[in-house]
């Protein structure tokens, strides 16, 4: 039994893990799209800009609700600032070479938030948070024990 509620926990964690990154890709998109449109600056500043807002909004999102991780924030952070060490540059020198031969910004930008959210689940369930998930939840029920 204890098997079936954790699968169904860590099935709701990925459903909260998706909605928040939703609502990350509206802040990238929508602080790209401002950026690209109103203010014609170079491309990949506008991308680099905009990853960054919306790292900062799926990140304090997924720690406080997704992984629930009483964990040390700014190791946690310096954890998610590693992962972007790498995909950023690896990512930015993908659209610069995609948009350089004629693929629409909008679709490459689609293409990098997809594969930034499954290594980013991965990498946060599993490294950063990893044996945290859940800590803040804990934490909270043995304060409040009378025992």
């Amino acid at each position: 039994m204890e098997e079936k509620n954790k699968g169904g926990k860590e099935l709701f964690r990925a459903v909260k893990f998706t909605l928040f990154s939703i609502s990350a890709g509206v802040v990238e998109i929508g602080s790209f799209t401002l950026m690209n449109e109103a203010f014609r600056w170079n491309y990949w500043v506008c991308y680099l800009v905009a990853l960054v807002l919306s790292v900062l909004w799926n990140f304090t999102l997924n720690r406080k609700f997704t992984f629930k991780s009483a964990n040390n924030v700014p190791v946690a952070m310096l954890k998610v600032a590693a992962y972007y060490a790498v995909f950023a540059p690896l990512s930015t020198l993908l659209v610069h070479y995609l948009t350089g031969i004629g693929w629409n910004e909008y679709l490459v930008a689609a293409i990098n938030m997809v594969i930034n959210f499954v290594t980013e689940f991965l990498y946060q369930r599993f490294f950063v948070f990893g044996k945290s998930v859940d800590s803040a939840e804990r934490k909270s029920k043995e304060t409040n024990d009378p025992l």
